[in-house]
């Protein structure tokens, strides 16, 4: 954005506009506070306005000064829980009308959270032949209410990962990381996941060097399963599977695959075909390097002339 167009805007303001939906249905939810906030690059947040929503649910609030290196957030809490907008950049226009905000009843029960997709990115061999592992989720919550956990001991959603796996990590997504965490060989989600979009569950793990082979385990219906490997020989099994070629990932070459929906208890499992150079392996080098060095060493030394 240009200098004048900035100071423009510092000069007005920006008036951001929407309504606040109550559940499936959408009745307008009158006066319900709403709060606009503005988010720093760091990730710092401060509220900078605030109003009431009228009879239809709407309201109207205002950047009056605004940043360009900031984002604005809309907020409004229901039954305990915060639901937010999409994030408005502040640009050349003076008005910016957001999408409808749902809200929503929580419910503890009701039809299970579904995986709607599970993508899964395998790295290529590390130097010490463990393998880094991203897995990024779609979680689908079909009923009417937002779910939440029932206690400390029964999460939102939980699904397992291969057994092997080591150094987990919860990565950014949807879902805060402070309502994510392992157990066993299962994740565990205790943050609130509301109807309607879809919320991308992300997180990190390492496969040891010794896992040649791993099984994904698929505990529960999973409508489409994604691979991306980067070790492109690596052998995929599948009760069906479509293998979608190799494709270049900045500047990286990943083996691309998917399956259609699967039934819990499903197979799936992937056979690594790189190796790690263990160190018994140098052997025969090293014996054929230094017998080549002693070679060429006496024939050095027998052209050598006597003084």
């Amino acid at each position: 954005m240009g200098v004048g167009g900035a100071t423009g805007l510092a000069a007005q303001g920006v008036v951001v506009s929407g309504r606040v939906l109550y559940g499936p249905a959408g009745r307008p939810l009158a006066r319900t506070r709403v709060v606009l906030h503005q988010v720093s690059m760091g990730g710092d947040g401060r509220p900078i306005d605030s109003t009431s929503t009228d009879a239809q649910g709407r309201y109207t609030l205002t950047i009056r000064r605004p940043d360009s290196t900031a984002m604005y957030v809309v907020s409004s809490w229901h039954a305990g829980i915060a639901y937010f907008s999409e994030p408005v950049v502040p640009s050349r226009s003076t008005s910016v009308p957001l999408r409808a905000l749902y809200v929503y009843d929580t419910s503890s029960a009701g039809p299970a959270v579904r995986v709607a997709r599970r993508l899964m990115t395998v790295a290529k061999l590390k130097r010490d032949g463990s393998r880094d592992v991203l897995e990024l989720l779609e979680l689908e919550n079909p009923g009417p209410a937002t779910r939440v956990a029932a206690d400390t001991l029964r999460p939102t959603w939980a699904g397992a990962i291969p057994a092997a796996a080591i150094q987990f990590q919860v990565g950014q997504g949807d879902l805060s990381a402070r309502a994510v965490t392992l157990r066993g060989d299962s994740v565990a989600v205790f943050g609130p996941i509301p109807p309607g979009e879809r919320k991308q569950l992300s997180y990190a793990y390492v496969l040891p060097a010794t896992a040649r082979r791993v099984d994904l385990p698929i505990d529960q219906p999973t409508a489409e399963v994604d691979l991306l490997l980067e070790d492109t020989a690596a052998v995929v099994r599948a009760a069906r599977l479509d293998s979608l070629g190799v494709e270049r990932i900045e500047g990286r070459r990943f083996a691309r695959y998917r399956t259609p929906a699967l039934g819990a208890g499903a197979q799936l499992a992937i056979a690594f075909s790189d190796r790690p150079l263990a160190p018994e392996a140098l052997v025969p080098f090293v014996v054929g390097l230094a017998a080549l060095a002693l070679a060429v060493g006496f024939v050095v030394a027998l052209r050598r002339k006597p003084r």
